[in-house]
């Protein structure tokens, strides 16, 4: 799965989770203050990732993942399904 693939279906769950507009988001867009998310909004976030990429992403590791960027290069990094 390239990269691109990894980011759009990303930012369709960020779109439907947020309720935000698919086209504003972007990789630079930060997960917490730009999309106003809180610390239960993040975890259910990537709860989803992992239900969508068929992998766990720890604690540790969810903790560093402030941006979309980071997100796709994370599931890049490990070619979740």
């Amino acid at each position: 799965m390239t990269k691109e693939e990894i980011f759009d279906k990303i930012a369709g769950i960020i779109a439907d989770r947020f309720e935000v507009e698919r086209s504003t988001i972007t990789s630079e867009m930060n997960l917490q203050t730009d999309l106003d998310a809180d610390s239960i909004d993040f975890v259910e976030f990537v709860l989803e990732l992992e239900d969508t990429f068929g992998s766990e992403i720890s604690d540790e590791d969810a903790e560093k993942l402030t941006t979309v960027g980071q997100v796709v290069d994370y599931v890049a990094e490990r070619q979740i399904k």
